[in-house]
């Protein structure tokens, strides 16, 4: 089993940045394949990026050259930094774990979940 309990969720206003993260806990062996996943009041989840144990990182288009993701393995946490807020990045952020080395935009592909964190960009 693997705990993700995500962090640094608020607020925030246009333009600004934020930084979350996403601490895993227990059988780390099983979360090969971090992930984070957003999905806003109304529409489906989305996939935001991915960073492997060995490093291998992926952003989805939608989102790439604001979103970063990274990973800490020494401390088994993701983090996934956003730059220039926008009102529509307004979403609950999900961290997400499996233990196949592939790296999956599909939420079914993902074992572990956390709670998630809203963030609010206000218009």
């Amino acid at each position: 089993q693997v705990e993700l309990v995500e962090s640094g969720g608020g607020l925030v206003q246009a333009g600004g940045s934020l930084r979350l993260s996403c601490a895993a806990n227990g059988r780390t062996s099983e979360s090969w394949v971090m992930a984070w996943f957003r999905q806003a009041p109304g529409k489906e989840r989305e996939f935001v990026g991915a960073n492997t144990r060995s490093g291998q990182t992926y952003h989805s288009e939608s989102v790439e050259g604001r979103f970063t993701v990274s990973r800490d393995n020494a401390k088994n946490t993701l983090y996934l930094q956003i730059d220039n807020l926008r009102p529509e990045d307004t979403a609950i952020y999900t961290c997400a774990a499996r233990s196949r080395r592939r790296i999956s935009e599909s939420p079914a592909d993902y074992d572990y979940w956390g709670q998630g964190t809203q963030v609010t960009v206000p218009s």
